[in-house]
């Protein structure tokens, strides 16, 4: 058997859970939160030109490898990424990796892996997991979103690895090759906050931040227009999105919420930090509200109000830009 001692945290996203464990590997004690506020990942974009199961994509976070990408420019880690041609290719290296001692980040399909059960396997590509050994024809995995470390045979991981389609992974393996001896935690803190108010605010693109929020809203108004069982299937995939794909909408904020909570500690508990976190909490709680009207909606005999589930949309965009501009006030003393 090959191993390397590692410590497995449960998270609640895998992305942003496997850099927290891959740093805190390497000496860099980041918390899951932490790490989603550094990487800039809460965001908001409305893509009706790209589908998912028919249905346009809709986003929470920065699209995937972005935490990575992000944080390591941010903290100003080394990071190898690698992808391959063939399984073959990918497969070697991943053992050779584990035979150096490293801790490789790799990201799969959710659907081929056995380990997770079947009511909760979908053709998700962008799922994020750390390999630490292999014991003869087993992969010995920290997967951030199980609570105990997994193992899985070499050909499923393998299959996972290699699927094709929306996001595919083409054998992505990532490791950290070199760390700073200092990160000036307070500056990055400041930056990152800042950054994700004013693209949240401000960004010019109609799909994205708050612009998109209202563009759904919108949306789901022009739905009374729409035949029935299209509609219904559009409120339900809007759910789908928010609330069982990952993390989820709410799910992201509360994660932010906690992450403006620790940058306050780290500034003396900053009074305008403290109040933004309570605030996202809240809109992260009528995110849920949002979702749990239009799942009583579709499953109710009764007509469809569009319209009401269309202006709680646009009371959660509004609370988001308080949220925002709150975030704005902090100056960093």
């Amino acid at each position: 058997m090959t191993a390397t001692t590692f410590d497995h945290s449960y998270s609640a996203h895998c992305e942003s859970g496997v850099m927290s464990s891959l740093l805190r590997h390497h000496g860099i004690n980041l918390s899951e939160p932490m790490v989603f506020g550094l990487s800039n990942a809460l965001t908001f974009a409305y893509l009706p030109f790209v589908k998912m199961g028919g249905m346009p994509l809709i986003a929470y976070r920065s699209i995937p490898r972005s935490i990575i990408k992000t944080l390591c420019k941010n903290l100003n880690v080394k990071m190898k990424m690698e992808t391959f041609s063939n399984r073959e290719k990918g497969t070697k290296r991943l053992d050779e990796l584990l035979d150096q001692g490293k801790v490789v980040g790799c990201q799969t399909s959710v659907f081929w892996l056995p380990y997770f059960p079947e009511d909760m396997r979908f053709h998700f590509n962008a799922h994020n997991l750390i390999v630490y050994g292999k014991d003869e024809n087993e992969y010995l995995i920290s997967d951030p979103v199980f609570e105990n470390v997994v193992r899985c045979e070499c050909s499923a991981l393998t299959k996972a690895r290699f699927v094709k389609g929306v996001m595919a992974p083409k054998g992505l393996l990532y490791y950290i090759t070199e760390t700073p001896e200092e990160i000036d935690y307070k500056a990055i803190i400041q930056k990152s906050i800042k950054k994700t108010a004013k693209m949240m605010l401000k960004t010019p693109v109609p799909i994205a931040g708050l612009k998109g929020i209202r563009l759904l809203s919108k949306s789901i108004l022009k739905l009374e227009q729409k035949d029935e069982e299209y509609a219904r299937l559009f409120l339900g995939h809007i759910v789908r999105m928010q609330e069982e794909i990952g993390t989820g909408g709410a799910g992201f904020r509360f994660i932010y919420a906690s992450f403006l909570q620790e940058a306050s500690e780290l500034f003396d508990n900053d009074q305008t930090l403290q109040e933004a976190s309570q605030m996202m909490l809240e809109t992260g709680d009528n995110w849920r509200n949002f979702a749990l009207l239009i799942a009583k909606s579709i499953r109710s005999k009764k007509e469809i109000d569009y319209r009401r589930i269309a202006e709680k949309l646009l009371e959660v965009a509004d609370m988001e830009s308080k949220v925002y501009l709150k975030m704005l006030e902090f100056n960093g003393q």
